[in-house]
């Protein structure tokens, strides 16, 4: 447990360091007008708080940072939420009051709002990611090179994609490989089938053709990139502004791990994490490539059911409070809208 005097400059030094991600010493935090402790008072509480793991000093004569440890401790029991800009939740309040005319519009224009407001990367998951699932398959043939693939939704959406046939797969081939999808597939979400088919069906389809790496292409090309759309990214180079991020092999490894959507809706998956606000820090986050930044995400909803999830990934040296309060604005007004569009 952290005295009160230990709980302060702890505090002072995670809102310095968020704000210039440079190293705090003990001379500065005595400098504030609200500390009132000397340079060696602050420094022995500041080394008591390394041993105990809150902090971390980069370089020998340097002052501290917070560690992964120091930040949950500050976002469990020191952050507050911030007060928005009056204008800003003005902007957000009269976007959402349009009602656009599609929900992929709003949640990919939420996605833009969250990046230019917090000068992060924002995630979003729209609603029908994880409730979407497949009705029904089918691969027509065109001609004898081309055929056109089917997929229709438990919404009721229907959307194709022409693809090329394999050299030798006769139409009795393609015949089998659609019963096998329709008898296998049916009801599983959007979001599983690729995995589905590699786990599930590889060995079945070589089975009944012996084309089948050649179809397996085909299929991937067709059920792999159905969710795609619906999962939204906006300010992904604002990676690049963070002093954290100087060096080029860790931004591309995070921005690889952007691109795999699979990836991402399991990272955000609602139903999982559950309704509120939640932070993942540093380490707890479930990729290394993560490892020095936090994710905060928040849910929205309908009739209490979490349909999708907002997020924003930063560096671990982020303005916590001013960034769940943003989300929890955000998430509160698209539940509202959703409420409306559903009615």
């Amino acid at each position: 447990m952290l005295t009160e005097r230990q709980r302060m400059i702890l505090n002072v030094i995670v809102d310095d360091y968020i704000r210039s991600a440079e190293p705090v010493g003990s001379r500065s935090i005595s400098k504030r007008a609200d500390v009132g402790y000397s340079p060696a008072t602050i420094r022995n509480e500041m080394a008591d708080l390394e041993e105990l793991g809150f902090l971390e000093q980069p370089h020998t004569s340097a002052g501290r940072i917070p560690s992964n440890k120091g930040y949950r401790y500050y976002v469990d029991h020191m952050a507050h939420w911030v007060a928005i800009d009056p204008i800003e939740r003005n902007k957000i309040r009269s976007f959402y009051a349009d009602k656009l005319n599609a929900m992929e519009q709003v949640i990919q224009q939420s996605a833009m709002i969250l990046s230019h407001m917090t000068n992060y990367t924002s995630i979003l998951l729209g609603p029908e990611v994880f409730h979407t699932s497949l009705r029904h398959f089918q691969l027509l043939p065109l001609n004898e090179t081309t055929a056109v693939a089917i997929i229709v939704t438990s919404t009721g959406q229907v959307e194709n994609k022409t693809v090329a046939i394999p050299p030798g797969v006769s139409v009795s081939e393609m015949e089998k490989v659609v019963n096998l999808l329709n008898s296998k597939l049916v009801n599983v979400p959007l979001y599983k089938l690729k995995s589905r088919l590699y786990s599930e069906l590889a060995e079945e389809l070589e089975r009944y053709t012996s084309h089948y790496e050649e179809l397996l292409v085909v299929l991937d090309s067709v059920l792999g990139n159905e969710n795609e759309h619906h999962v939204y990214l906006s300010g992904t180079t604002n990676m690049l502004t963070q002093p954290e991020f100087r060096d080029v092999d860790k931004v591309k490894n995070i921005l690889d791990l952007l691109e795999e959507t699979p990836t991402l809706m399991k990272m955000m998956n609602p139903i999982a994490s559950g309704s509120g606000i939640h932070v993942k820090i540093g380490t707890e986050n479930d990729h290394e490539a993560f490892a020095d930044c936090s994710l905060i995400t928040a849910t929205y909803s309908l009739e209490g059911k979490s349909l999708g999830t907002i997020g924003i990934l930063g560096p671990t040296r982020m303005e916590y409070g001013r960034v769940m309060s943003i989300l929890g604005v955000i998430s509160k007004d698209l539940t509202t809208l959703l409420s409306h569009w559903y009615k």
